[in-house]
């Protein structure tokens, strides 16, 4: 019989590419992952990889069977939570991964919500930035991702269907004392100490590229991975920094300003097409609308689509 953890390892080495990097994502030894995928090719009696110098990858017929493991694999959840919830509200679990700006202003209101009026359901929730989240859905490691459509270094595919949730702008945090109102034009900034996210991620790229575009490579003294860390650091006045508007916690004493030429992003919900059906799913999609819908802090600069 198929072992359901060994056809994820096999799904995620199509998905990943490397032993290496499923071990990683696994929280595994490289050796370990081999010798369990050895394992399924004994339990399958097919040859599944085999090795090109020192590299391993897939035969035909390990690819054929990587693919059809995540359909596999949704089908066995998908049963699970039928089972569970016979003649019963949605129960079960759901993997929700989300950049952190949307984690404390989408998800945490819509699971605080669903805690109360579906308590038997589980809604586990994972930070994943952009360059992270589509990996892990495609590989079966997350259920739903909210991510970006404007995150050009991994587009949505046609594996994928799309739920619009938000578009958020683009701003630049000042220190309080520089406050000042109209839109800020980026050139006259090219002399500033720039605070930036970690290298290739969404916001580093981003602001990467708006700096260039605008004539000039920023002079960057620190890179944080948490956007409260950078609010923090220009609130002290020594940096400025480019972030999303949901990212603008009040808490922290910073000036915000338009851009001159506005940037947005699109908030997107994401899930695999394809998948079978699963009610707790479409439950938690559904909260995560209604969230979208309620009045937004007017501190925030983000205007939420009808």
């Amino acid at each position: 019989m198929l072992n359901p953890w060994r056809l994820r390892l096999l799904s995620q080495l199509d998905s990943l590419g490397t032993v290496r990097a499923v071990a990683q994502a696994a929280h595994l030894s490289a050796s370990s992952v081999s010798q369990q995928l050895a394992v399924l090719e004994a339990e399958t009696r097919t040859q599944l990889l085999e090795r090109t110098g020192r590299r391993v990858r897939l035969t035909p017929a390990g690819l054929m069977l990587a693919r059809r493991a995540r359909g596999i694999l949704d089908q066995m959840d998908s049963v699970e939570a039928e089972l569970r919830s016979l003649g019963e509200e949605p129960v079960g679990s759901v993997r929700l991964g989300a950049f952190q700006s949307a984690i404390h202003s989408l998800c945490v209101p819509a699971v605080t919500r669903l805690a109360r009026t579906h308590p038997h359901l589980d809604v586990e929730l994972i930070e994943l930035e952009p360059h992270e989240s589509m990996p892990a859905l495609r590989v079966g490691d997350a259920d739903i991702i909210i991510t970006t459509t404007d995150f050009v270094e991994h587009p949505l595919g046609s594996d994928v269907d799309i739920v619009p949730l938000a578009t958020d702008p683009i701003v630049l945090i000042l220190p309080p004392e520089r406050a000042a109102r109209g839109p800020a034009d980026l050139a006259a900034y090219a002399d500033e100490p720039w605070a930036f996210d970690t290298p290739k991620s969404y916001m580093a790229n981003l602001a990467t590229r708006l700096c260039r575009e605008s004539g000039f490579e920023p002079r960057v003294v620190c890179r944080f991975s948490n956007y409260l860390m950078t609010l923090q650091h220009v609130e002290a006045g020594l940096s400025i920094a480019l972030l999303p508007g949901l990212a603008v916690d009040p808490r922290y004493r910073v000036a915000t300003r338009e851009l001159a030429d506005p940037v947005t992003r699109t908030i997107t919900a994401v899930i695999r097409r394809g998948a079978p059906p699963r009610a707790a799913v479409h439950l938690v999609l559904e909260e995560l609308r209604r969230i979208r819908e309620l009045p937004v802090d007017p501190r925030l600069s983000t205007t939420f689509e009808a």
